[in-house]
């Protein structure tokens, strides 16, 4: 991501995972301080929950019923609301 012309203090990004209303998934990320006019990368290392295999073939079974939200902050203000949906195919990845 790249900063403007101002510094960002409390940069945090929280992101949930739901199917079907029911979130399966939570993160809550924080940076303190994003320096002016700087191009950040960002490589977050972190567990993902383990999920059921009954969990994930309904997941499968039923595309787009898995969704996210993100939600940008800096300090106390959203600045940004991501949505999306997921589609997956059964045995890709393995």
């Amino acid at each position: 991501f790249k900063v403007g012309n101002e510094p960002l203090s409390n940069f945090r990004m929280i992101e949930r995972h739901y199917y079907k209303e029911n979130l399966v998934k939570s993160f809550d990320f924080t940076f303190g301080f994003c320096i002016p006019g700087s191009t950040n990368t960002w490589e977050a290392v972190y567990n993902i929950p383990t999920l059921d295999n009954d969990l994930i073939d309904e997941m499968v079974c039923n595309p787009f019923e898995t969704r996210s939200d993100s939600f940008y902050f800096v300090g106390d203000e959203l600045i940004m609301h991501n949505k999306a949906s997921y589609g997956y195919i059964a045995g890709l990845g393995q």
